[in-house]
């Protein structure tokens, strides 16, 4: 006769791994972003948009989405830490990271593959340099243009009518009515 404990504590164990593995893992959440994606780019715009809000992200009326934004992140609160305003215009390949708030004014235009990150990490000791997860929640106000590929870092804000130009990383808080440019962004001229 065959004794099951070993098995039996390895099962265990390899049911504690799948615990810990799929805990965030949200069906709904999946077919709901497999159902956007199914859409071609720059078609169904409008439909993309109902299918965030049924993801339970706030999208204001009149909001377009001309592909389906990747959002990581957040996913044990569902997506309630992304907002998006009214009137917004959202490219295709934009990703945002939703480890804390990302607040999207109204009238914003994020031409494609934006990325807005809210989640970073402290210097750790030599040993591992990544140290623990830090989240700095995004503000995006109103009326604000974020240029191709740009990068939007922990922490920052950026202010209303503020004008990012493409391929720029934003790493401090822009002021409204601005216009920045390049790695790191720096202000170039106040938009008219």
């Amino acid at each position: 006769m065959t004794d099951a404990k070993p098995e039996r504590a390895l099962w265990d164990r390899l049911s504690a791994v799948l615990r810990t593995e799929f805990s965030q893992l949200r069906p709904r959440q999946h077919l709901l972003g497999f159902v956007s994606r199914a859409l071609p780019t720059n078609v169904g715009a409008d439909t993309r948009a109902a299918l965030l809000r049924l993801r339970g992200i706030h999208v204001g009326p009149r909001t377009v989405l001309y592909g389906t934004p990747d959002i990581t992140g957040g996913q044990s609160r569902g997506f309630e830490n992304l907002s998006i305003g009214a009137d917004c215009s959202i490219e295709s390949g934009c990703a945002f990271e939703v480890g804390d708030t990302i607040a999207i004014g109204d009238r914003v235009t994020i031409q494609h593959q934006v990325l807005v990150i809210t989640t970073t990490h402290d210097i750790g000791p030599r040993e591992q340099r990544c140290g623990r997860a830090v989240h700095h929640p995004v503000r995006i106000e109103d009326d604000v243009v974020l240029g191709a590929r740009s990068v939007v870092l922990p922490g920052v804000t950026i202010g209303a009518g503020a004008i990012v130009e493409a391929g720029s990383v934003v790493n401090k808080s822009v002021a409204p009515n601005t216009r920045v440019r390049g790695i790191p962004a720096k202000r170039v001229e106040s938009p008219p």
